[in-house]
């Protein structure tokens, strides 16, 4: 089946307030296409006038980050129901940075996805390997357990609207890229993983990003192969490139 294709930035702890509502003039042009659905994922601080900015465009804000509590005494966090109400429609999810700096571990991940959904939120679901993984030859394994923990009790419905991206933690601001075939190699496992713990029809359904140093250069040939619906960009979502690769 045809899935509609979304890239989606990730700009990471970059761009003030100001800095992030000119950025978006800068791209609005560049970006258009309506075939694909385009996200700017923001900093905390951006969400409010990244929302204004982005009105009337075919660009989604989407958030980096949040907890899992709705309020309450949890000092600096941010929860759905605010996101949600601030423009917000997709959060990114188990980013390998939020799994290896702040020790959020398949437990918490999980527990996100739940809360994402309940809020009306759209989870962008990260998983991935090490160099030692995929050196050891272990990653499918590792990856399997990942997207098995994050997504225990999470329905057949709820995944179709999930965003899975792959991020090889290797290929992430190294300068190092999967190759295509690697790329989709592990997609092609996760989807065949969805359609063992779900059905056909689900795994179908499910968008698989790949996100380890997508650029204008690979977009192409990346988003060529049948199992690729997407990229989760970083460093190059914060430059006029980014255009190049909605439009890949």
């Amino acid at each position: 089946m045809a899935r509609r294709r979304i890239i989606a930035g990730n700009w990471k702890m970059n761009k003030t307030p100001s800095e992030a509502v000119a950025l978006c003039e800068e791209l609005k042009d560049l970006v258009k296409n309506d075939d694909v659905d385009v996200v700017y994922c923001v900093p905390a601080i951006d969400i409010v006038p990244v929302a204004e900015a982005v009105k009337g465009t075919n660009v989604h804000v989407g958030a980096e980050n949040f907890y899992i509590e709705d309020k309450g005494a949890f000092t600096g966090e941010i929860s759905a129901p605010m996101l949600k109400d601030a423009g917000v429609e997709y959060i990114i999810i188990g980013h390998s940075e939020r799994r290896d700096i702040f020790g959020e571990n398949d437990v918490l991940i999980n527990q996100k996805v739940k809360k994402a959904f309940a809020a009306g939120l759209n989870p962008i679901l990260c998983c991935g390997e090490s160099l030692a993984l995929r050196k050891a030859d272990t990653y499918k394994e590792w990856i399997r357990r990942q997207i098995t923990w994050d997504l225990d009790g999470v329905t057949a419905d709820q995944v179709k609207k999930l965003v899975i991206a792959y991020e090889p933690i290797w290929a992430i601001g190294t300068g190092e890229t999967a190759t295509a075939d690697q790329a989709e190699e592990v997609c092609g496992l996760i989807r065949s993983l969805i359609a063992e713990l779900y059905d056909q029809a689900t795994a179908d359904e499910v968008r698989i990003q790949y996100g380890g140093s997508m650029n204008a250069g690979n977009a192409a040939e990346l988003l060529s192969k049948p199992n690729i619906d997407g990229g989760l960009i970083g460093g190059a979502s914060l430059k006029p490139d980014f255009g190049k690769i909605v439009n890949a």
